[in-house]
């Protein structure tokens, strides 16, 4: 059975973390990359959710600042131990 949530007391301490993906193009005989940003809330007890779009960021400071009205409205993540995964290997007669 998932989990269902964040023990009692401990949703403040949810966490907003960053990775940096490019996506890159050959062009003659180098590679253009560009960098694309993207975001994750991270809380104890629940798996990452990804937040990128939500978000409110200042782009002088760099201050990340999540709506509140958003904060409780968030998709529900599935830890990657409760992915079912079917063989689809074989076909069917």
């Amino acid at each position: 059975m998932a989990k269902k949530g964040a023990p009692e007391g401990l949703e403040g301490q949810c966490r907003i973390a960053e990775i940096m993906q490019y996506s890159c193009v050959p062009k003659n005989a180098t590679v253009h990359c560009v960098p694309i940003p993207r975001l994750f809330r991270i809380c104890p007890g629940r798996p990452a959710v990804e937040v990128t779009r939500v978000l409110n960021v200042d782009l002088t400071t760099g201050y990340v600042e999540m709506p509140r009205h958003l904060e409780q409205k968030l998709p529900e993540g599935k830890a990657w131990a409760d992915v079912i995964r079917y063989d689809t290997s074989s076909e069917d007669p």
